[in-house]
């Protein structure tokens, strides 16, 4: 499966999911649900993924952990919040550049419409 073909089984599951449990529930409950629906739809999902980051003699084994990364390609930031803040994006693009990862989705399930609340941030796709 291409990245793309992965997010968009994510951005049905988010939609479905969103429409379900609606907005305002913790970000743990979002990942939850969305590891679960992602693993029922026959996609590889591993949740808080621990990623090293090296910096010249210096290896830290968990520089951040990722909320999800699906089938190896994707990597899943879940928030639930007001509003996104550009850090947001800053940090996804981090991910994917640290990681060698294409593509990154955002998704805010704090938002009326679940549209609104997802981006896809790209790194070199």
């Amino acid at each position: 499966m291409t990245e793309n073909e992965i997010s968009k089984q994510i951005v049905d599951a988010a939609y479905k999911i969103h429409t379900t449990l609606g907005p305002g529930l913790f970000e743990s409950v979002y990942e939850t649900v969305m590891a679960h629906e992602l693993a029922n739809r026959g996609l590889k999902v591993v949740r808080q993924q621990a990623i090293p980051v090296v910096w010249e003699n210096i290896h830290l084994e968990a520089g951040f952990r990722a909320d999800l990364i699906v089938a190896d390609k994707v990597i899943i930031e879940i928030k639930s919040v007001e509003n996104l803040a550009p850090v947001h994006r800053k940090q996804l693009l981090t991910y994917l550049r640290l990681t060698g990862r294409k593509l990154g989705l955002l998704i805010n399930f704090d938002t009326e419409l679940i549209k609104d609340g997802i981006a896809r941030v790209v790194n070199g796709l």
